[in-house]
């Protein structure tokens, strides 16, 4: 097990995360994959996280696969969450309903944050109604022996899915999955979801070199489930931090920036493009771009015009419909989905997306219709 060098480092001192020998031995995996076929490279998500033109602005949904759609439904009935993300076939089924269903432009891997956690063997369990529930919170340092590195035996899963997902969605591209260190600690500290992040914020004023050997250790986890789905045939990835708008802005840049910045680093090589994401994290767009992001995603309250100014022009936006938006009528969509469109075509490169996930409520033909509608109203001329 490798031992993170951090863990005496001075109060408040800025992290030294030591590599893991696991992402590393992942890496040089990935950085030998084969080329990312033409097909996908000049598909207009890929040049859009690349800021180049495109044909019309791409579309895709967090939570495009999940519960607004009949069909997830259906074949989730008995099946838990988690054991729905350790399955291949059902992550390969589940992963595809939405590029059936709505013609976006990009699939996302269905899986959880979690699961790499689990697959180090993290007792931990997603309750129905709550979310993640840990079994014995992290709180000392005796508990970093409970994480180990991730390797890709540990997650074959994973490897089968994207396999199959890539030779089923020809010219659209996969985007990889995996949470950010903060939020990872924050339900390991927590035990669980938590509206105030107290005891993982006095974890991290209180002890800084536990705090950034525990988000050392999980940045490796990270790195190495991205890396292993990239290695697998993944083109782009989005590490989430949703709970990262907890923090204010000097806070995100001493504590979790430099461990979310080591994830991004360690996918540098492979060339794809990385998303980062946040929610209520006006303040930190521009922290979280300066962490190696080459698109950063937009909640909905930051006009996507603000946001992009603050990110910088050297980075593409993602964002940024507000998920209740689609609860309206016709009519209100569309005139949201134009100012999205309209304020995103200020940004050098602009994907379009809800500003959080898609609300289990919504309906589907409202989604479908909204890809029509952002394909329709950006299409550049030929």
């Amino acid at each position: 097990m490798a031992v993170m060098t951090d863990t005496a480092a001075p109060r408040g001192a800025a992290p030294q995360p030591a590599a893991d020998a696991a992402p590393q031995a992942v890496a040089e995996q990935v950085t030998g994959r084969a080329p990312v076929p033409a097909e996908l490279a000049d598909g207009p998500f890929l040049r859009a996280c690349r800021r180049e033109s495109v044909s019309h602005t791409p579309v895709w949904f967090m939570r495009q696969a999940g519960r607004s759609l009949p069909e997830y439904r259906k074949v989730r009935e008995g099946i838990g969450m988690l054991d729905s993300c350790r399955r291949a076939d059902l992550v390969t089924e589940i992963t595809l309903q939405p590029i059936r269903r709505h013609g976006v432009d990009a699939a996302i891997f269905f899986s959880d944050i979690v699961v790499p956690l689990i697959a180090v063997g993290v007792g931990l369990d997603i309750v129905a109604g709550v979310g993640p529930v840990v079994d014995e919170p992290f709180r000392t340092e005796a508990d970093l022996e409970r994480l180990r590195p991730l390797e890709p035996d540990d997650v074959p899963y994973v490897t089968e899915a994207v396999g199959a997902l890539v030779g089923e969605l020809g010219p659209i591209p996969l985007i990889g999955f995996a949470g950010a260190p903060f939020t990872l600690a924050s339900y390991l500290v927590e035990g669980g979801p938590s509206r105030t992040h107290a005891r993982t914020k006095a974890l991290m004023y209180g002890n800084p070199g536990l705090w950034n050997a525990l988000c050392g250790r999980l940045a490796g986890i990270s790195s190495a489930f991205l890396q292993v789905q990239v290695a697998a045939g993944a083109s782009a990835v989005q590490l989430f931090d949703s709970w990262a708008g907890a923090l204010s802005e000097a806070d995100y840049r001493r504590y979790v920036q430099p461990h979310s910045a080591r994830v991004l680093a360690d996918l540098a090589p492979t060339g794809v493009p990385k998303i980062h994401f946040g929610v209520g994290t006006a303040e930190l767009l521009g922290a979280m771009g300066e962490a190696g992001a080459d698109v950063v995603g937009v909640d909905w309250r930051t006009p996507l015009a603000a946001a992009s100014a603050r990110i910088g022009r050297d980075r593409a936006v993602q964002g940024n419909l507000d998920p209740a938006v689609l609860l309206s009528e016709p009519s209100v969509v569309a005139e949201h989905v134009e100012r999205v469109l309209a304020d995103g075509a200020s940004a050098p490169g602009h994907i379009f997306n809800l500003g959080h996930g898609v609300l289990p409520e919504t309906d589907p033909d409202v989604l479908t219709r909204v890809v029509e509608l952002v394909h329709e109203r950006s299409a550049r001329p030929a």
